[in-house]
C-alpha cells in the first residue's frame, strides 16, 4: 500500500480547512484516510501557532513506513525544522507567458519603426 501524508479539505465554500493525513494513495483527497497527524487553518495569520499544528511524532513514525510527503506538507515540516530544506528552480516561474511575450514584441517593433521614422526626419 502506497502510503502519502498530505492534506484532506474540509471546511465550507470559501472557509478551507484542512486535516494532515497519512492515507493510502489511491485514495480520494476527501477520503478515507488511516490516521490524522495534524491541521492546517489557512484563514488564521502566518504568525499564529494554530495555523499549523503537527503530530511530528507520528508524522516520523509514517516516514519512516516509507509513506511520501507531498510539497506542501513537506515545506509545513521544512518550516517547523523536521527535515532539511530542499533547494527548489523554477526558472519559467518568472518568465511571461505567450500573450505578454506578443505584446512585448509588438512594442519593441513599433518603437523601432518610430526611431527610424525619427531618424529619417
Amino acid at each position: 500500500m502506497a502510503m502519502k501524508i498530505r492534506l484532506a479539505r474540509g471546511g465550507s465554500k470559501k472557509r478551507p480547512f484542512y486535516r494532515i493525513v497519512a492515507a493510502d494513495s489511491r485514495m480520494p483527497r476527501d477520503g478515507r484516510y488511516v490516521e490524522k497527524l495534524g491541521t492546517y487553518n489557512p484563514l488564521l495569520a502566518k504568525d499564529d501557532e494554530n495555523r499549523v499544528v503537527m503530530n511530528v511524532e507520528r508524522i516520523q513514525y509514517w516516514m519512516g513506513q516509507g509513506a511520501q510527503l507531498t510539497d506542501r506538507v513537506s515545506r509545513f515540516l521544512e518550516a517547523a525544522g523536521v527535515i532539511e530544506k530542499k533547494s527548489r528552480n523554477n526558472p519559467k516561474k518568472a518568465v511571461p507567458g505567450k500573450k505578454m511575450q506578443d505584446r512585448a514584441e509588438e512594442k519593441a517593433a513599433k518603437a523601432a519603426e518610430a526611431a527610424e521614422s525619427a531618424a529619417e526626419e
